[in-house]
This record gives structure tokens, sequence and C-alpha cells, in this order.
């Protein structure tokens, strides 16, 4: 894809003057010049060109608030001057991958004052004698190359900072979820315990209502059997009597 098509379409809608980040790698640049990119887009502070065929930067715009770009993988040679007029503001350049071989050609990155870290990996430079003192003596104002600083301290890494405030927000979330998950596991023993005493009251009171129950069954069973031997003893003494009248006669 053209680089000036890709360009728009990464708009999606909205306007250059609103885009802040624009990644075009791996289009197609115009004989190697850059295409579709204005000063319009004065708010861009991050700027991807990862193998798009660039020869030169001629056609670079004025990019004021750009920290970040992205050129490796290119056929960029030189003519880095336009960096400091357009980009003056850059904290970070990474021109790995291009056809960069001699120190000289870096001598127009002494103007991007701001400039941190610089990377030149695969480049034909790197293989120069001495290659890490001599740009830092001749670029003062950057603190990493190729990732790691004059005492090969390597260079903090933002977006993994990024990820370990991610994971220590999903650790504190997730030790909220245990936490809640404690809180309703001793509410439900709570409940359980209550439930169970609740169970417990409940059967104690079945049996004593079912030993009443037997009680009042025992005590009419035994009544009935007083009266019955009662009506036994009338009946007897009856019997006795009729016998002595008998006699009598």
């Amino acid at each position: 894809m053209e680089m000036k098509k890709r360009i728009s379409l990464e708009l999606r809608n909205r306007t250059p003057a609103e885009v802040a980040e624009l990644v075009v790698d791996n289009c197609r640049s115009s004989d190697g010049e850059i295409e579709g990119l204005t000063d319009e887009f004065k708010e861009l502070e991050f700027l991807s060109m990862v193998n798009v065929g660039l020869t030169s930067l001629a056609k670079l715009p004025s990019l004021p608030k750009l920290r970040k770009l992205e050129l490796s993988d290119n056929n960029i040679t030189g003519a880095l001057e336009t960096l400091a007029e357009k980009c003056a503001n850059l904290t970070y350049l990474n021109l790995s991958g291009n056809k960069i071989k001699e120190l000289s050609t870096l001598e127009a990155l002494q103007n991007l004052k701001n400039l941190k870290s610089l990377d030149l990996f695969n480049c034909e430079i790197t293989t120069l004698e001495d290659y890490r003192e001599s740009i830092f003596e001749l670029l003062p104002q950057v603190t990493y190359l190729d990732g790691f600083d004059a005492e090969d301290n390597e260079a903090p890494d933002s977006e993994a900072d990024d990820d370990d405030d991610d994971e220590d927000g999903e650790e504190g979330a997730g030790q909220l979820g245990e936490y809640e998950e404690e809180e309703e596991d001793e509410e439900g023993s709570e409940g359980g315990e209550v439930g169970l005493s609740y169970l417990m009251k409940e059967d104690i009171q079945d049996e004593e209502d079912d030993d009443d129950y037997v009680e009042e069954e025992e005590e009419e069973g035994e009544e009935e059997e007083a009266g019955v031997r009662g009506e036994k003893r009338k009946r007897d003494a009856e019997d006795e009597g009729e016998d002595d009248d008998e006699d009598d006669d």
C-alpha cells in the first residue's frame, strides 16, 4: 500500500491536527520520499515509518511536538539535518538497519538538544573501532545508545513500566476480590451456624412435642384401662349381690 493512502486510512475520520500517534510501517514510499504527511499534523508526538523504503528525509514536514521517531529498516544514508530543522524536540530516534556508515553523518544530530536515546543497530557504523565512545563524545546529550548508557546500564522500558503498573493493578484487584470472597465465606459460615442452630432447635422442639404426644396417649390409655377395671368391679359386685339374694330365698 502506498504511504499516502495508508496515512489517509490511519486518520480514521479524524483531522490531522487530532492525531498524536501515527504508524505507517511496511507501506511503500514514492521514490524513497515521504508523502501524505503534512504540517497539519502539528500535534503528532509519535511517528513510526519502519520498512517503508525511505532513502531521504527531505520531505519531512515540520512536526514541532514530535518526540519519538521510528525510521528503522529503511535505506537512509545521510542528510539528517532535516531532523533538527523539522523535529527539534525529538527525544528518541531509531535509525537501525539503515545505510549509515560514517560518524560525520551523525554530526547533524548535535542540534537535537533534547535527544536522549539513539538506536543504530545493524548500521555499518557500529563496526567502527570505539564506536560507542565516539558516539557519546560526538553527541553528549545522548544518554542511551542502542539501549545502553555509557556505563552499560540498560535503558528503562517505559512500556514495561506500564505493564508492571497494569499487573500491580490486576494483583490489587485480585487481592480485593479474594478479600471479598473471604468475607462472603465468613458470612456464609455464620449464616450456616445460625441455620444449623435453628434446625437443631427445631428438631429438639419436634422431639419434645412428640414426647408430649406420647405422654398424652399413655395417660389416655391408663384412664381407659382404669375405667374398664372400675366397670368390671361394679359388675362383679352386682353379680355377688344377686347370688346373696338367691341364697336368702
